[in-house]
């Protein structure tokens, strides 16, 4: 990474940049559809972006129990670590917030990339939005 900084967003605020990066990933990319996509969950999540010179390409979101979603990098920027920089951010952000746990749904082909982060996987597969999904959990030491 060089100059990438995450911080947290308003989900108002900053709403074209986050909709932007998780349409691309998730919608064009993935074939998740917009009503998947958005939900009323939204709007009480802490959203994070990861930025460069003021140029956002990576977000994620973390929910009032802990739940970290919705993490997402456009593809040119994959590789860098920024997907990394979002998760600490979120899992310091809750661990200030005294979430304990915290949970998310991965892609099957991103677990590995949680496991690095501390998250075990507490479920077996299962087809989410098409796609091959698995439930983690993190315990905060």
């Amino acid at each position: 990474m060089s100059n990438i900084e995450v911080r947290i967003a308003d989900w108002h605020k900053d709403n074209a940049d986050l909709r932007r990066i998780r349409e691309r990933v998730f919608i064009d990319e993935q074939g998740v559809t917009p009503e998947q996509e958005w939900d009323s969950q939204d709007a009480g999540a802490i959203h994070f972006l990861a930025e460069e010179d003021d140029f956002a390409m990576g977000t994620a979101r973390l929910l009032p129990d802990g739940c970290i979603g919705r993490v997402s990098v456009l593809k040119e920027w994959r590789g860098l670590n920024v997907g990394e920089a979002l998760m600490q951010a979120a899992i310091a952000e809750a661990e200030r917030r005294g979430l304990q746990q915290q949970t998310l749904t991965a892609q099957v082909h991103a677990a590995r990339f949680y496991e690095r982060l501390g998250f075990r996987a507490v479920s077996d597969e299962f087809i989410e939005a098409g796609i091959p999904h698995i439930d983690m959990l993190r315990t905060s030491e």
